[in-house]
This record gives structure tokens, sequence and C-alpha cells, in this order.
């Protein structure tokens, strides 16, 4: 009889509620100055211990919005790198894990669903392997895997610097509500980095080096009207130019009653910020009778959680 453990962790989906991006680097990279709010749509991730020393992966798509392209179910998935990161930090010759995803972010949707995965896959490994890794060391592990993932650990809001990566948690005590229009497609975030680029050709950009005040201002007091007036996203342009067809779906949130409306980080998932909890529920409502898929959330949400480990004989 051989002892498996089974951990479980759910992990947020994030919008940007401002995103300023600046110029591409010589590294390849663009800074940024942005605000992330974590929201109520959770991916999670089980990792269940293996006698054999491989790793595998499957996914679920409860919701069935899993684009045609699909998901890496290899070694270059972004979870698969994570189990490895922690494997290597605890010094485990034996790192034996099934990874089973379920998906509830839009894939590719500008809403970090991957680095969600990532993180949750950190956080279930050093659990399942007593790892013993700090939340600190997680969060350097984190780094290492993508912009997003250490956020995805956190949850809740932060304002994020550099690649992103340097993030410093901003007060928003009162639960701010959204609806979310994912698109039957994904786009591509170099792609949409490089049509930044490109509608730029000729002019000066500034490096963001700061979030906007008026941003944390507005999220520290719940004051959805002032937030709906300085909501940005730089991106924004650009996944318009790649998938226009979103224009007019933004349009159609603004004329059923949000108070704003943006694309979601690189896109092309829409976010609307609506007055509360019920004009969000009107607002999805309205939207779905358009033929549109809409999601009625909230946030901030909180980070990785671990909802359930287990111990069982096979």
């Amino acid at each position: 009889m051989v002892e498996l453990r089974s951990v479980s962790v759910r992990t947020p989906g994030k919008i940007n509620v401002s995103l300023k991006v600046g110029p591409l680097r010589p590294d390849g990279y663009h800074s940024v100055a942005s605000v992330y709010l974590a929201v109520s749509l959770f991916e999670e991730v089980t990792a269940t211990a293996l006698a054999a020393d491989e790793m595998r992966l499957t996914l679920s798509d409860p919701d069935n919005r899993l684009p045609d392209a699909g998901i890496p179910l290899d070694g270059d998935n972004l979870a698969a790198r994570a189990a490895r990161a922690v494997a290597a930090a605890a010094g485990r010759t034996h790192a034996g894990v099934h990874l089973h995803i379920t998906k509830r972010v839009p894939v590719a949707g500008g809403m970090g669903g991957g680095s969600a995965d990532a993180a949750a896959a950190l956080v279930a490994c050093n659990e399942l392997w007593n790892a013993g890794l700090s939340p600190a060391e997680l969060a350097d592990l984190a780094a290492g895997l993508g912009a997003d993932v250490p956020f995805a650990l956190l949850g809740g809001a932060a304002a994020g610097l550099g690649v992103g990566d340097r993030l410093t948690p901003v007060p928003a005590p009162h639960r701010l509500h959204w609806v979310l229009v994912p698109a039957p497609y994904g786009l591509s975030t170099p792609q949409v980095y490089a049509a930044v680029d490109g509608l730029r050709a000729g002019t000066d950009v500034a490096e963001p080096a700061e979030v906007d005040p008026a941003i944390l201002e507005a999220l520290a007091h719940g004051n959805t009207a002032a937030l709906a007036g300085v909501l940005v996203n730089d991106l924004q342009p650009a996944a318009l130019e790649l998938a226009p067809e979103l224009a007019p779906v933004l349009e159609s949130g603004a004329r059923l009653g949000a108070l704003a409306g943006m694309v979601s980080g690189s896109g092309p998932t829409l976010a609307f910020l609506a007055s509360g909890e019920a004009a969000a529920s009107a607002l999805a409502a309205a939207l779905r009778a358009e033929g549109h898929t809409a999601l009625a959330v909230y946030g901030p949400a909180e980070g990785a959680v671990i909802t359930a480990p287990q111990t069982y004989r096979k």
C-alpha cells in the first residue's frame, strides 16, 4: 500500500485597474506602472504525489471556455515549471507529481490565468512535499517564473513597477463589482506589446515612474465614480487594433449602464466597472441578452489558498 497525498490550491485571476507601459527596453521588456486587482474568478491546481518520478499534467474546463489553440500539457506549462522550481529549491531528487488544473480564468485573456496556475502549483507542491519554503522564498521563485506570478500568490490589490514584479500592496478595503466579458479566442501578449511599439513608432514615450495616485485614492475609499474616471490601459489601442470586434462590445457595456469599460491587460477579455453588486448582476444579464458571455465578479479577492489537503491510500 502506497500513501499518496493530494493538495488543492485556489488562486485568483486579475485585472489591471491601471496599466502604463514604457518604451521597449534593450532587454526586450517594457517597464510598467500598474495597479493589479485580484478578482473572484479562480483557477485551482490539485497536486497529487506519484510513486514514479514523473510529472503528469491534466486539465478540466468546467465552464467550457478554453480556446481552440489549447494549453501545453508538458514541461512548457508554467505550472510544471513551478513544480520543478519547488523541487529544485527543496533539493528533492524524487519529484513525482500529477498536476490537475481546473481552468476558469480565460486563456490568453489578459487576466493572468497561466500565472495563477503557476502560483497555485508553487504553494501546492511546497505543501505536498513538505518543502518548508517560506512565503518570501515562494515569492522569489514566482518572480523567476513570470511578472504576474508574484501577484497571483499575493492577491488583493497591489501597485506593480519594473516589469510588474516589484509589488507593493495597496489598501482596497471596499469590494468593487465588475462584469467580465471573455472572448472565444486569445491574444498573444508579446504580439500586443509589439503592436504597441508599432503604434508608438516615432514618438517619445516616458518611462512610467509611479502609479496614478488618483487610482490609489479611489481604491482606498471604494469610490467607483472616481475610479471610473481614471481607468487607463496603454495596451488597449493595440488590443483593439488586433481585435477590432472588441470595440462594439465596449460600446454596448457603456450603453447598458457600466460606469466604465476597458480591455483587461493585453486582452481580449473586457472588464466593466459597475456601481455595486446589483448593478453588476443587471449589466451581466443585459450583456448576456445581447449574446455575450458575461461574468459578474468582485475584487479584491484573496491570493493563493490551500483548499483541500488530503491523505489517502491506494
